[in-house]
């Protein structure tokens, strides 16, 4: 797999800085701005306290399923949003942390070894050990977006985090890698650059949400983030500390809004706001009591028909089931089969569904809640919910670049000068 994207470098740890973030989704456009001052001490493995100064959003233009389909209309969208965030924020934008979604996002796990020969282990040859998982990662067409060194193993010694100074015979090691389309990132690459920005890292939405949605413990003991969009849902599995999976769906909200239309044969603005304001996920009893006023398409609104909740609720609920099934079955398909145990936290704008939680719970059968945006300041009520939570995580990001391993012709690339475990090493330090 090609390193496509840019790579973040690491944030000093005790320095401030600006940085912006910018959502490009299917529904909306989200650009922030905020800086990052050194924190005392690490909170939820941060190091940086984080104040929002600026934030601007548009509707997306241009976007379908996570993936650019118009240049002109992406671009026009994208400078209106970060117009808006640069003059709320007093400053001038010119690299940006960018997310994404489509181009079908996936998994791969990599391992390789190397023989020591029974003496202690070294900061070279962990760089090797990597070198060697990081080498079968070349697969035409992708591109990586993360290389994430999940554990190593001396002999019969597995889920080593620091092997430096121990000794043994054979260091392996354990490589967890997100990948996408280089098509797909590409022309997101295009049309940021196009707006005379540059990008300086490219995070999967789902693992961007991550960072500002979980709470303490959870990566650790195991959860699963859903992140439902407009028209992808992403989902990304943290274990032991670790994001461990990703993958994604090319369903979202935007899909129940035109089931809707189809539906109740209204036009896709009026579907959406009736899936917004009356829509719901599962029935309850006051729904054949409730009606809801619905703009034929073609008709000026003058004499809107009026058709009970029920129906509303019938139209969308085989929808959102159809997507929490999907996300059921990848879950069980890649190793991670949902149970009473399991932890899932739905977040992304299409969460806010009213009765998605329970919906959820139903099919995937375990401890649900939704996820908003945390430990952030600045940020404008409106914005602390669920559908922002994305753009918050790319602000996290940065933070915790320094654990991703990547390679450059023949020699690895790393974010800093410093070597791996060093860096690792640090962040666990700060962090835990």
């Amino acid at each position: 797999m090609r390193a496509l994207p840019p790579r973040m470098r690491a944030l000093s740890m005790r320095k401030s800085a600006l940085l912006c973030a910018l959502d490009i989704g299917t529904s909306k456009i989200v650009c922030l701005v905020a800086r990052l001052d050194p924190l005392p001490e690490t909170s939820r493995g941060r190091t940086h306290r984080c104040r929002v100064l600026g934030i601007g959003h548009q509707r997306s233009a241009g976007m379908k399923g996570g993936i650019v389909v118009d240049l002109d209309q992406v671009e026009g969208a994208i400078r209106r949003a970060v117009d808006a965030a640069e003059r709320m924020a007093g400053v001038q934008i010119e690299s940006v942390i960018v997310n994404i979604t489509g181009g079908r996002i996936g998994s791969q796990r990599y391992s390789g070894e190397i023989n020591i020969g029974g003496r202690a282990v070294t900061e070279a040859d962990v760089e090797h050990v990597l070198e060697a998982c990081a080498a079968r990662t070349n697969v035409q067409g992708k591109a990586v977006l993360h290389s994430l060194p999940t554990g190593f193993s001396l002999g019969e010694m597995h889920n080593i985090r620091d092997p430096k100074g121990m000794v043994g015979h054979v260091l392996s090691a354990d490589m967890h890698v997100v990948a996408c389309d280089a098509t797909a990132v590409r022309n997101l690459l295009l049309a940021v650059e196009r707006c005379h920005l540059s990008v300086e890292a490219m995070v999967t939405t789902p693992y961007a949400s991550g960072f500002a949605a979980l709470v303490e413990d959870e990566a650790e003991l195991g959860t699963t983030l859903i992140d439902m969009g407009g028209g992808t849902t992403s989902l990304a599995v943290f274990a032991g500390g670790s994001l461990v999976h990703v993958d994604a769906l090319a369903l979202g909200g935007n899909h129940i809004t035109f089931d809707v239309a189809r539906g109740l044969s209204t036009r896709l603005a009026d579907a959406e706001r009736l899936k917004t304001l009356y829509g719901a996920c599962l029935p309850s009893i006051s729904d054949e009591r409730e009606a809801v006023a619905v703009t034929l398409a073609g008709e000026d609104g003058d004499q809107p028909t009026h058709v009970p909740k029920s129906q509303l609720v019938r139209i969308i609920r085989p929808r959102v089931e159809e997507i929490l099934e999907l996300v059921r079955d990848r879950l069980k398909s890649a190793g991670f089969a949902a149970n009473a145990t399991s932890r899932f936290i739905l977040t992304g704008g299409a969460s806010q569904l009213t009765g998605m939680p329970e919906a959820a719970k139903q099919i995937l059968a375990g401890q649900i809640r939704l996820g908003r945006p945390l430990g952030i300041q600045g940020l404008p009520e409106s914005a602390k919910n669920p559908s922002f939570s994305a753009v918050v995580g790319l602000l996290v990001y940065p933070q915790a670049a320094r654990i991703e391993y990547f390679r450059s012709g023949k020699r690895a690339e790393t974010a800093t000068g410093t070597g791996y475990i060093a860096r690792v090493g640090q962040w666990l330090k700060e962090s835990f």
